[in-house]
């Protein structure tokens, strides 16, 4: 593992814990070169999983692309961190439980906001305005109506 301040690629591990789901990892480490101390997570990778897009394209799934959408939801309001990567590991899993390697863009869509609407609705309609690519106030307005 390299280490993010020297890229030295030799360091210890003082402290592993698993998470509550026992489905991550996570080691405290210390490089040897530097003595900087540093946090890495591991989790067990997955079948590749394909998304298609609206447009008939297709990509990896890309946990990190779902994370970037959930903290760009949820900045400003009260929500942690870990209730961010809950969210994140909730959404995988359940694309991930689908009987085909490929999804559908829409499907991890819904699932994300399905779980911001639990978690934080200002959350749930930033998240949707993206999503759902609203056009003026009255999406917003329908979409809070439709919610409630």
């Amino acid at each position: 593992m390299k280490c993010p301040f020297c890229s030295h690629d030799v360091s210890s591990v003082l402290e592993s814990r698993d998470s509550e789901d026992g489905e991550v990892t996570r080691r405290r480490r210390e490089c040897a070169k530097c003595g900087k101390r540093f946090t890495t997570y591991e989790r067990l990778e997955g079948p590749a999983l394909s998304v298609i897009k609206k447009d008939g394209r297709r990509e990896p799934f890309d946990r990190n692309k779902v994370r970037r959408g959930v903290i760009r939801a949820c900045e400003k309001r009260p929500i942690t961190p870990s209730q961010i990567e809950a969210v994140v590991d909730q959404v995988e899993r359940e694309m991930l439980r689908k009987k085909d390697n490929e999804v559908e863009s829409q499907a991890i869509g819904k699932a994300i906001m399905r779980r911001l609407k639990k978690l934080d609705r200002a959350a749930y309609v930033r998240f949707a305005s993206v999503y759902m690519d609203f056009a003026d106030i009255d999406d917003f307005a329908r979409l809070i109506r439709k919610s409630k």
